[in-house]
Parts: structure tokens; C-alpha cells; sequence
């Protein structure tokens, strides 16, 4: 799933940990499509992560 995917990510380092942390807002697609942290990921599904912005 997404969230497995994160928290394996999370674990590879202090910097990948603060960033991927469950307290963050992250937010995830699979296929250029928005998921949630349940999304079941399949052979060659792109995932991405976004981390929180601001605009102004």
C-alpha cells in the first residue's frame, strides 16, 4: 500500500523520516491519480509524494 511504501521510506534516514513523518500532511499519487495511505499498489505504478506548500 501507499502507507507501507511511506513508512518503508520514512526508515531509510533522519531526513526521509522528518519529511515522510505520519504527522505530516503528505500527500500521495499513484498514476498521477490522488490516493490515500490504503491504496493498493500494483507492478509499475508510479507513486509520488507531495509534501505541504504554501502560496501566496
Amino acid at each position: 500500500t501507499v502507507a507501507q511504501v511511506r513508512a518503508l521510506l520514512a526508515a531509510e534516514g533522519e531526513a526521509a523520516a522528518a519529511a515522510l513523518a505520519p504527522a505530516r500532511p503528505v500527500r500521495a499519487a499513484v498514476n498521477q491519480v490522488l490516493a490515500s495511505g490504503e491504496a493498493v499498489l500494483a507492478d509499475g505504478d508510479e507513486l509520488a509524494f507531495f509534501p505541504p506548500v504554501t502560496g501566496g
